[in-house]
């Protein structure tokens, strides 16, 4: 089959490689999946480039959509034919979607609504699961208004869509070029994060009171929102990522005397019941169509390193896709 792969880190124009590789067998409990689209996503890239590989060589990334081609012993024949989305394909493990095929465990394919795309599939098992989780969270602390950052991105605009969607009120964080998407998804406020008096402009949008939740994608830079009351008094900031992985100093002040709360999740991670419920509500909103995926780009599987390059950058608007069949 053809395939990308690497076999050790690097940017991705030196490392990344396309050529033929064994097509995988599915094992007892697994699916074989004919991947058509393949999701770029910017844990894809920080993991080619810098972390561990799982093996000699790695597939990279983890989201994906396609048809289910072959099935191992246990799983039903009646699954064949079935049309599916992907998640965690490439989490601890060396074999991810940049692939024709992909052999994993049964409950990672999950049927793809009849309505919904093989391009809306793709970006379901990242984006749309983080910005589902994040959202869960706000809904059991009460949230009636949340600062979203990143609000342009792909998990921020999923975010900014399902908060809205569950009546919330929206601040979100955004650079000027992706305002407009923003707005798009309902936010009530958009506010470039550069300019000056950026915690002031936040504040003022909420008639000059800190928010009930903030949804965060970067903690190294939103730990000063909180020094700065953006937060209000039992708020819950909610985090999924941080551009900086070292030790990174808190405002314990703040904190302790505002009884703050901080709900750190990691997507590849969700408990059972998280994960449950999470696809649940992605097939409701993936059958109803009431969250809308932004595309930003397609590329065939031999551009694959340009791809990658556009997430690294930072600008794509929107989730980049590779075309696979």
């Amino acid at each position: 089959m053809k395939s990308a792969y690497y076999e050790k880190n690097g940017p991705a124009a030196d490392v990344l490689i396309v050529g033929d590789r064994a097509r995988p067998e599915p094992a007892a409990g697994e699916v074989l999946v004919q991947v058509h689209r393949s999701g770029v996503n910017p844990s894809d890239v920080k993991t080619r480039a810098a972390r561990p590989l799982a093996g000699e060589y790695v597939i990279p990334q983890s989201d994906g959509a396609g048809v289910i081609a072959a099935v191992g012993a246990g799983v039903s024949d009646e699954r064949v034919g079935q049309r599916v989305w992907l998640w965690n394909g490439q989490w601890q493990r060396a074999d991810g979607t940049a692939a024709e095929y992909i052999a994993l465990p049964s409950e990672q394919a999950v049927e793809l609504p009849e309505n919904a795309s093989f391009d809306e599939g793709a970006c379901a098992g990242i984006p749309l699961l983080t910005a589902i989780q994040a959202v869960e969270f706000a809904k059991a602390c009460d949230a009636k208004t949340i600062l979203v950052t990143g609000a342009g991105n792909a998990v921020g605009h999923y975010a900014t869509q399902l908060a809205v969607r569950n009546g919330m009120t929206v601040i979100g964080t955004a650079s000027p070029r992706r305002a407009d998407l923003v707005r798009e998804a309902g936010a009530a406020t958009v506010i470039d994060y550069r300019a000056d008096g950026f915690t002031d402009t936040i504040l003022a949008a909420n008639n000059g009171k800190g928010v009930d939740a903030i949804i965060d994608m970067d903690f190294s830079s939103s730990v000063s929102l909180l020094r700065a009351g953006v937060l209000a008094p039992h708020g819950t900031l909610i985090c999924y990522g941080s551009n900086d992985m070292n030790d990174i100093a808190a405002p314990f002040r703040e904190l302790l005397y505002m009884s703050l709360k901080m709900n750190f999740f990691l997507v590849y991670e969700l408990t059972p019941a998280q994960r449950a419920a999470a696809l649940a509500i992605a097939t409701e909103v993936l059958a109803s169509g009431t969250v809308q995926t932004k595309i930003d780009s397609h590329f065939t599987l031999a551009q694959i390193a340009t791809a990658h390059e556009k997430v690294e950058t930072g600008t794509a608007i929107g989730n980049v896709l590779l075309d696979i069949a």
